[in-house]
C-alpha cells in the first residue's frame, strides 16, 4: 500500500510551478463548463428543436471550433501562448453568458460559431505552455495534469449543472459557465504574469524550422486518425446523454453523475496510470492504439444488455482509453513538430476535434434519427477498429 501511494506522489514530481499555475486555471474554467455536456438536451428540451436540427448547430459549434483552433495556432507562433490564453478566456465567457439569449434556429447556430471561435483559441496555447515549461523532457505528464485539471472541472461541473437546471433553470448555467471563463482569465494574470514566463517564450517564438504541417504526410495520416477517434469521442457528449435519458429514462442529475465518474476516474488515475506505460516503454504510438481500442469497447458493450451497469462499464472503457490515448497522442503530435511550428501543428492537431464537431454530432443525430441508438454504437466500433488499423502505418512514415 506505502508503495503505491509512493508512485502516486512521484508522478507528480518535477513538474513546473507554472504548470501548476495553468491547471489551477484551468480547473477553474472547466469546473463552469457545466454547457455543454447539456447542450443537446437544452437544445431540445427548451428550444423544441428537431435532432436533425440539433445536429446542425452542433455542426456549427464545430465550424467555430475548427476556425478557433486555426486562429489559436497562429496567434501562439505570433504572440505567445500566455496573450492567447487570456484572450482566448475572458471572450469565452462573454460568448457563454450571450448564447442564452438567442432563440431562433439561425441565430443559434451562427452564436454558437462565433462562441466556438473564442473558446477553442485556447487549446493550442495551453499544449504549447505544456512544452514549453517542460523538465527533463516531461511534457506527457505536463499534458496529463493539464487534463487532469480539466476532467476534475468537468467531473464537478455536469453534477452542479445538473443541480442547477433541476433548482433554477438551464439559464443559470449559461452565466455561471461565462462567469467562471472570465475568473479563469484575471486568475491568470495574477497567478502567472507574463514577465515570469517571458523567458520561456522566447524559446517558442523564433525562426521556423522544418516543414508545415499540412505538408507532412505522417503528421496529416495522424491528423486523420484523430478526426476518427475524436467523432467517437464526442458522441459521450452530444448522443449518449440522449441514449441515457431516451432509452434508459435518466434524468438530468444521473447523468450527470455519471459523467462524474468519468471525471473522478481520470482526476484519481490517469497521472499514476501515464507513469506507469512510460515505465512499461510503450511506445506513444502504441498507447495511442490502445486508447482507441478501449473508446471502441465502450460503445459496443452498449447493446449487449439494458442493465443501467452496463452504462456504467462503457463509461469505465471510455475512460480508461481517454486516458491512455490523450496524453500520449498530445505528446506524439509535439514531438513530430518542429522548433518555432509547435502552435501550427498543435493548432492542426486541435482543428482534430473540431472537425469532429463538425461531422460527428450531426453524424450521430442523423444515425439515430434514420436508424437506431444500436446501429449508431455499431458504427461507432466499425470507424475505430479502422482509425486503430489505420494509425499502425505511422511508424514507417515517420522513419521515411
Amino acid at each position: 500500500m506505502k508503495t503505491l501511494f509512493k508512485n502516486y506522489i512521484n508522478s507528480y514530481k518535477g513538474i513546473a510551478k507554472e504548470i501548476w499555475f495553468l491547471s489551477f486555471v484551468t480547473f477553474i474554467n472547466r469546473a463552469g463548463a457545466m454547457v455543454i455536456p447539456f447542450l443537446s438536451l437544452y437544445l431540445i428540451d427548451q428550444k423544441d428543436f428537431t435532432l436533425p436540427q440539433v445536429g446542425w448547430i452542433m455542426t456549427f459549434y464545430g465550424f467555430g471550433s475548427l476556425v478557433g483552433n486555426l486562429i489559436g495556432g497562429k496567434l501562439t507562433d505570433v504572440i505567445g501562448y500566455y496573450k492567447t490564453i487570456v484572450l482566448s478566456l475572458f471572450a469565452g465567457g462573454l460568448g457563454f453568458m450571450g448564447i442564452q439569449f438567442l432563440d431562433t434556429f439561425y441565430a443559434l447556430c451562427f452564436g454558437m460559431f462565433f462562441l466556438m471561435i473564442a473558446v477553442d483559441t485556447y487549446r493550442p496555447a495551453i499544449f504549447v505552455a505544456a512544452d514549453a515549461y517542460s523538465i527533463n523532457n516531461n511534457v506527457t505528464r505536463n499534458i496529463g495534469l493539464i487534463r487532469l485539471a480539466i476532467n476534475l472541472g468537468f467531473s464537478i461541473g455536469p453534477v452542479i449543472g445538473g443541480i442547477l437546471i433541476a433548482k433554477a433553470s438551464y439559464t443559470s448555467i449559461f452565466w455561471v459557465d461565462g462567469i467562471t471563463c472570465i475568473i479563469a482569465s484575471f486568475l491568470l494574470i495574477i497567478l502567472l504574469k507574463p514577465k515570469k514566463s517571458k523567458k520561456i517564450e522566447e524559446k517558442i517564438i523564433q525562426v521556423k524550422e522544418g516543414i508545415s504541417p499540412y505538408r507532412n504526410p505522417a503528421f496529416l495520416l495522424f491528423f486523420v486518425v484523430m478526426v476518427i477517434n475524436a467523432i467517437a469521442f464526442i458522441q459521450y457528449f452530444s448522443t449518449i446523454p440522449l441514449y441515457y435519458k431516451q432509452v434508459h429514462g435518466l434524468s438530468e442529475a444521473t447523468i450527470g453523475s455519471i459523467l462524474f465518474l468519468n471525471g473522478i476516474m481520470i482526476v484519481c488515475l490517469e497521472m499514476p496510470l501515464i507513469s506507469w506505460v512510460e515505465r512499461l516503454g510503450m511506445t506513444k504510438i502504441t498507447a495511442t492504439i490502445l486508447g482507441i481500442i478501449f473508446l471502441a469497447l465502450s460503445f459496443i458493450i452498449l447493446n449487449f444488455s439494458d442493465l443501467f451497469g452496463v452504462l456504467i462499464l462503457g463509461m469505465i472503457l471510455m475512460t480508461i482509453g481517454e486516458m491512455i490515448g490523450s496524453p500520449f497522442s498530445n505528446a506524439l503530435a509535439l514531438n513530430m513538430a518542429p522548433k518555432g511550428r509547435k502552435g501550427s501543428y498543435m493548432g492542426l492537431y486541435s482543428m482534430s476535434f473540431s472537425i469532429s464537431h463538425i461531422i460527428g454530432h450531426n453524424a450521430g443525430m442523423n444515425a439515430i434519427y434514420h436508424f437506431d441508438f444500436d446501429t449508431t454504437w455499431y458504427g461507432m466500433f466499425v470507424i475505430l477498429a479502422i482509425a486503430a488499423i489505420i494509425i499502425m502505418y505511422l511508424p514507417k512514415m515517420i522513419k521515411k
